[in-house]
């Protein structure tokens, strides 16, 4: 399984969710997430059918986290014109890792 790092900081199991299918399930139906997940690509997402709240992190190309937000269930979040790929965790994760807007985030086998 990846792991989401940040300068040399393991963050998380990682997740990676790229095919339209598996992007369009996401988290639902589930009650819980063991770590992170990364849609890729994806600009915006929604809570619709959650049972959870979710910490988001809006990503550009090279992962560089532009946005975040913390989002109920049953949701829309609306797009971040530069986000390429999102990633989602359970809510109060990011205070957890400290992850801040600007932060470079790698990916690692």
């Amino acid at each position: 399984m990846p792991w989401l790092v940040r300068d040399d900081e393991v963050l998380s199991p990682l997740e990676v969710v790229a095919s339209a299918a598996a992007r369009s399930k996401g988290l639902l139906g589930r009650d819980g997430i063991e770590g992170a997940m990364l849609l890729r690509p994806a600009m915006s997402i929604h809570t619709l059918g959650m049972r959870f709240a979710l910490d988001v992190a809006y990503c550009d190309a090279d992962l560089v986290v532009v946005d975040m937000a913390r989002m109920a269930p049953w949701r829309l979040g609306r797009p971040r014109l530069r986000s390429r790929s999102i990633i989602e965790a359970e809510a109060g994760a990011f205070d957890r890792w400290r992850l801040q807007a600007g932060d470079r985030l790698e990916i690692r086998p």
